[in-house]
C-alpha cells in the first residue's frame, strides 16, 4: 500500500465519477467476499479487470456502507522488539476508544516484529487520521499501514 493512502485524507465520492477500474475493483472484492469467486484471478476475469489494477486499488477503495456499518479496520505494524511494546501499542489504541478484536504477532527476527490488529472503531474518540498519526509517532513503531476496513 502506498504512502499516500497511509498519510492521506479520506473522501466520500459519488459512484458515477469513479474511474471504471475502481468500480470493477469493488465488484471483484465483492465476488471474493461473497464466495462467488475462488481467487483474485477468477474475480478480475469475471469483471474484466487486470490483476495489476485490482492490486493498485484493492486497499484504497471501499463501499461506503461497509465502513459505516461495521467500523472495523485492520492495521499492520512493523515494530522494534522491546519489552512492553505490544502492551503499550494496545493501551494506546484502547485509550482512544478502539475495541481490539484480533491480534496477530510474528516471532521477532533481527529485533523487529510484525503485528496485525483488527479494531472496532465505532467508539473512537478521535479521528481515524489522528489515531494513525499518534500510533506512527510511538518511538518503537517503524511503520503503520491500513490493510483494510469493513467486514
Amino acid at each position: 500500500m502506498g504512502k499516500k493512502f497511509q498519510e492521506g485524507k479520506f473522501y466520500l465520492v459519488r459512484e458515477d465519477v469513479l474511474p471504471e477500474a475502481m468500480k470493477k475493483t469493488l465488484d471483484a472484492k465483492e465476488l471474493i467476499e461473497r464466495g462467488k469467486a475462488d481467487s483474485v484471478w477468477e474475480a478480475v476475469h469475471r469483471v474484466d479487470l487486470s490483476r495489476s489494477a485490482f492490486y493498485k486499488y484493492k486497499d484504497t477503495v471501499f463501499p461506503f456502507h461497509t465502513i459505516v456499518k461495521e467500523r472495523i479496520i485492520t492495521l499492520f505494524f512493523h515494530l522494534e522488539d522491546r519489552s512492553g511494546t505490544l502492551s503499550h501499542l494496545l493501551s494506546e489504541t484502547a485509550k482512544h476508544g478502539c475495541n481490539i478484536l484480533t491480534i496477530h504477532q510474528t516471532i521477532p527476527l533481527q529485533g523487529r516484529a510484525n503485528v496485525t490488529l483488527s479494531l472496532n472503531v465505532t467508539d473512537l474518540t478521535i479521528g481515524l487520521e489522528d489515531l494513525l498519526s499518534k500510533l506512527r509517532r510511538l518511538e518503537f513503531v517503524e511503520k503503520v499501514e491500513v490493510l483494510g476496513s469493513g467486514a
